[in-house]
């Protein structure tokens, strides 16, 4: 055969192979949601961060929003939760060592959060805004990935607790509060950075700590400030990888709040033993576990036998930082949907110009921005503790946000997913993991009856506190009349005392709505405004996402949500 016809036959037989090859081209199909700024494409929180009192910082969280929003750290949070710590009890010598290893992307995001102060910015450089500030770093932060963020926020919200010890707090603040991140498993004494953790929880007992069995005694004179021997269990030891823990325990004097050491101040290891690693459904990047205390050495922080009073400083700061937590989850969850549907057609239009699927996206970026907006009004407050209005609003609104913003996610991060369809259930989605994350701060730092019991329990205490309440959301009277209804009725709902107990999540669900409203009534869009009352306060409300009344702007809605990416 002529060699040059065998090479044309050659040609047109790989031509045909390479036709065969090519089955489609790629189409209708978005950008990923990547390599932009969450602060400059989320208007809400912009709008809010100087509303609330931290104009000062908008540059610095630019800066921020562009570095969380870029590929690499993005894929920082899919590497992590890809790849689970784990427990290693002993050394390859025999040597008790109680390591837990993560992988390095796990590491990179502690030392990103540490070094922008994530877990310390208010405590050492506290101005006007510091606390607004600090929120809206970590509302996007936790975007990225959420789990890390457990340490990071026990690291934060210990200080208060530890500050009641001054003696304890002068050796430990320091390395608290240093921008830095050491996660070698090495005593404190070696380290210039530490990070805390918190063991309160007991098999036996859950949220009634009161029950706690394990027992402090004294190793010399008792008292604050002294050594004790810890001996007992601990059911949950959140982020057991910390360099210390807060934890409960029962003092001759009844129970108490110590600071327990991973290591002792000699070098030798602390005897206290993790058992295993929680295997939990979500938060898997972040390690959590069983211990015994065998004797570990603890230092008594405040008084004896005032360990829940010292402790709640503690809590309260996480349970305000579970808000941030679940509202960056909803903005995350709303940004993938709103995002998808802005570049995915079917039916022959654009799925964000559907009139049906527009009533769900506009839905959901309602249920965001009431979340967001409540969060950092809460921020507010805790810059202005020193403001008897302002400390008594924090008391009674952290723990109705926290209720009701954390409980309103999982169905939000559901509701986003179906949006994006079958593409959002799948593992190389953020949405999977965004769904499995989002009941974990409903359930941590007390579930929804504890926050309940806890609201009821400060009404009892200080009433001023619900007048404060409401002269704040009252400064929305007058400009919708479903919202004033919903008001008068709550307010005289709460003068009935019958069966308190029985009727309290109705109550705080209304009394967080109520907030919310009053909140979007003043600060968002008019269009979010009349359609967060219409349905959340008015006769038009339904069950599930997606039943915003007809006259509703819904374009305005969504394009004041979505980020223009691609």
């Amino acid at each position: 055969m002529n060699a040059s016809v065998s090479s044309a036959q050659s040609a047109e037989s790989a031509a045909e192979d390479s036709y065969l090859a090519d089955t489609h081209e790629v189409v209708n199909q978005p950008p990923p949601l990547e390599n932009y700024n969450l602060f400059e494409q989320d208007q809400a929180l912009r709008e809010g961060v100087v509303r609330e009192g931290a104009a000062w910082a908008e540059g610095e969280l630019g800066e921020y929003g562009a570095l969380a929003g870029r590929s690499d750290i993005i894929e920082l949070g899919f590497l992590a939760n890809e790849n689970k710590p784990i427990f290693h009890s002993h050394d390859r010598f025999g040597h008790r060592q109680d390591l837990v290893k993560f992988h390095p992307a796990y590491h990179q995001l502690m030392t990103l959060a540490l070094e922008h102060g994530l877990h310390s910015s208010p405590w050492t450089h506290p101005r006007e805004g510091a606390h607004v500030a600090r929120a809206a770093r970590y509302y996007m932060h936790a975007q990225v990935e959420a789990a890390h963020g457990c340490p990071v926020t026990m690291t934060f919200a210990a200080m208060p607790s530890i500050a009641l010890q001054p003696d304890i707090a002068a050796v430990w603040g320091p390395k608290m509060t240093a921008r830095a991140y050491d996660p070698r498993n090495v005593p404190a004494e070696e380290k210039s950075a530490v990070t805390i953790g918190m063991a309160m929880t007991e098999k036996q007992g859950g949220s009634d700590v009161r029950a706690n069995s394990t027992r402090a005694m004294p190793i010399e004179q008792p008292g604050p400030g002294k050594p004790y021997r810890l001996v007992g269990h601990k059911w949950f030891v959140s982020a057991p990888m910390c360099d210390a823990f807060l934890v409960l325990a029962q003092a001759p004097g009844g129970l108490s709040c110590f600071l327990m050491p991973r290591w002792r101040p000699d070098g030798t290891k602390n005897p206290w033993h993790i058992q295993r690693l929680k295997n939990k459904m979500g938060n898997v990047a972040n390690a959590s576990s069983e211990a015994e205390l065998r004797g570990a050495l603890g230092w008594m922080i405040g008084e004896e036998g005032r360990g829940v009073p010292t402790i709640i400083e503690m809590v309260a700061m996480t349970r305000f930082d579970c808000m941030i937590g679940s509202s960056a989850g909803m903005r995350q969850a709303a940004a993938q949907a709103l995002h998808h549907c802005r570049h995915r057609s079917a039916f022959g239009a654009r799925l964000s110009d559907q009139p049906l699927m527009q009533n769900v996206l506009a839905d959901l970026a309602i249920e965001s921005e009431a979340a967001l907006l409540m969060t950092l009004r809460l921020a507010r407050a805790l810059d202005h503790q020193s403001e008897e209005e302002e400390q008594l609003l924090a008391r009674l609104a952290t723990p109705i946000g926290k209720y009701w913003i954390c409980k309103r996610a999982p169905n939000h991060a559901y509701e986003a997913m179906e949006c994006i369809g079958g593409s959002g259930v799948m593992e190389d989605s953020i949405m999977p993991r965004l769904l499995r994350e989002s009941p974990v701060n409903a359930i941590w730092e007390g579930s929804g009856n504890v926050q309940c019991l806890d609201i009821l329990r400060a009404l009892a205490k200080s009433p001023a506190s619900l007048e404060v309440y409401f002269n704040e959301v009252g400064a929305a009277k007058g400009s919708d009349a479903r919202f004033d209804v919903f008001l008068v009725k709550l307010q005289s709902d709460l003068m009935n005392t019958d069966n308190l107990e029985y009727r309290a999540r109705n109550l705080v669900d209304r009394l967080a709505l109520v907030m919310q409203g009053a909140l979007m009534i003043r600060h968002s869009s008019s269009a979010m405004a009349e359609a967060f009352c219409a349905t959340r306060m008015g006769l038009h409300g339904g069950l599930n996402y997606g039943n915003l009344p007809v006259n509703t702007n819904a374009a305005s809605i969504i394009a004041r949500a979505t980020p223009v990416v691609g």
